[in-house]
């Protein structure tokens, strides 16, 4: 099995027996597994990040599933190619953290895949670039229960262009 199909099963596993799942019991029981894009290398990029300037690293309140914001500050963007096509795709971080967020919207939003788009998370690696792997790319959490509050992607993350990598939409939501 590859990374990826390890990394699948192991989700898999947490969803549909931990009591932290963000499964409800209900769904827990009925639980079989997570849906998945094939696992696509064309969906695998090492890229550099194009660090904004200080002073325009600005901080926004992201919208979310229940109404509200979150703060998250515009840190940088990425560019690249899908399918022939060039996307860029701004990257943040949490005001208080180190860790980069990449929420995005593609051509598959709302039909193969979660209405209010997916997530990558980007660790840094150091040198200025970052492994953007799509087929790591996830539901949020209130893609399962609506109890839940995730950031809604921002409308400059939403791609022309269809990401069929990582998670699918998952058919056993709850309150959807």
């Amino acid at each position: 099995m590859s990374e990826i199909g390890d990394f699948r099963k192991s989700k898999d596993l947490y969803f549909g027996g931990d009591q932290n799942s963000p499964l409800t019991p209900e769904q827990r029981k009925r639980f079989r597994g997570l849906q998945y894009f094939a696992e696509n290398s064309e969906l695998q990029f090492v890229l550099s990040l194009e660090e904004f300037p200080t002073d325009t690293k600005d901080v926004i309140q992201m919208a979310t599933s229940s109404g509200e914001t979150a703060p998250h500050l515009r840190w940088g963007q990425l560019k690249f190619e899908v399918d022939g096509v060039p996307v860029a795709l701004t990257v943040y971080r949490d005001p208080d953290g180190d860790e980069f967020f990449l929420p995005f919207m593609d051509a598959t939003t709302g039909e193969e895949s979660y209405a209010d788009g997916r997530y990558l998370d980007l660790p840094a690696n150091g040198d200025g670039r970052l492994v953007v792997d799509f087929n790591y790319a996830y539901n949020p959490y209130c893609a399962y229960n609506p109890e839940w509050n995730c950031p809604i992607s921002p409308s400059e993350n939403r791609l022309p262009v269809a990401i069929t990598a990582g998670e699918k939409a998952f058919t056993d939501a709850e309150g959807h």
